[in-house]
């Protein structure tokens, strides 16, 4: 479905926490229209999908989110406009009892027979099913290429010492809002000022340190050898996220799906300020998705 003037973009989430007899999903009942759907909202205006999908998973259930693997998208007609609906797996960060909303009056949750059963419409019972379909459980790795950083020709200083400029700034406070989606992660990154100022709001929220590495800093590595630290930092199997330069973007995603045995992207590169995020799950690459700060994303 073509991106046009009157396409409704909305976002969600597959929320599921651990039962007694397995995974058990949440299901929301909307008086409005007598329906029982997962939580899904619009954007507002300008709003970027992952911060939507958080917002709207929190003031339709009460609960915190953390983000995990990417679902497939649904997308069809609402009323005679087209509608696409981004989804994530979900986990709560703690449990809380659900309080009735004007959106939402009921909150269940069910196990995965009873869920797909109660669940009114066709699309959320296929997101249920590929869901079931990968790993529960994944875990995210972020590359992050720096933000904006002035003209480099005009720097007279030692680079590592260039800073971010004012576009890089509203980046990484950007940034430390779409990367808290996924939640907390230790942080390493480039040698840099402009990689550690791109990571520095993320890491003040989540109370992380930054950590330098010379494999991913420009003048002290090459391509080749940030992919073979990125491989050791992937066999810790902890949530990370990784800031570093464009030169060596491209070789840590091939390298990331060529170990995983996974497609790479077309453009496995980044453009200042994006984001890959890398959901691994039992080994193997679950999802892979790519963000921008300044844009609705998806």
């Amino acid at each position: 479905m073509a991106d046009s003037p009157d396409l409704i973009r909305a976002a969600g989430a597959l929320l599921w926490r651990d039962g007694p007899d397995g995974p058990e999903f949440a299901v929301a009942h909307r008086p409005r229209y007598d329906d029982w759907s997962f939580p899904k909202g619009k954007l507002d205006r300008g709003e970027h999908v992952l911060r939507a999908a958080v917002r709207e998973i929190e003031e339709e259930t009460g609960l915190v989110p953390r983000l995990g693997r990417r679902l497939p998208t649904a997308e069809y007609r609402h009323g005679d406009r087209p509608k696409q609906v981004d989804y994530w797996a979900a986990r709560p960060v703690a449990e809380a009892a659900f309080t009735p909303n004007e959106e939402v009056d009921a909150l269940e949750w069910l196990p995965a027979g009873e869920a797909e059963a109660r669940l009114s419409y066709r699309h959320d019972a296929d997101l249920l099913r590929a869901f079931l379909d990968g790993p529960s459980r994944t875990w995210p790795l972020m590359i992050v290429r720096h933000g904006s950083a002035g003209d480099k020709r005009g720097w007279r200083e030692p680079d590592e010492l260039r800073p971010l400029d004012a576009a890089g700034r509203a980046e990484a406070a950007a940034l430390a809002a779409l990367l808290h989606a996924y939640g907390p992660a230790r942080v390493l990154g480039s040698a840099t000022a402009r990689c550690v100022e791109t990571v520095l709001p993320y890491a003040r929220r989540v109370r992380a340190d930054v950590v330098t590495d010379a494999a991913f800093t420009v003048g002290e590595t090459g391509p080749e050898r940030a992919r073979e630290r990125l491989l050791e930092l992937l066999g810790d199997g902890v949530p990370t996220v990784v800031c570093t330069h464009g030169e060596n973007v491209s070789e840590l995603v091939t390298g990331l799906c060529r170990e995983l045995g996974e497609k790479v992207p077309d453009d496995p590169g980044l453009r200042k300020g994006e984001f890959w995020a890398a959901h691994i799950g039992d080994g193997s690459l679950a999802a892979l998705e790519r963000h921008a700060p300044g844009t609705t994303g998806g």
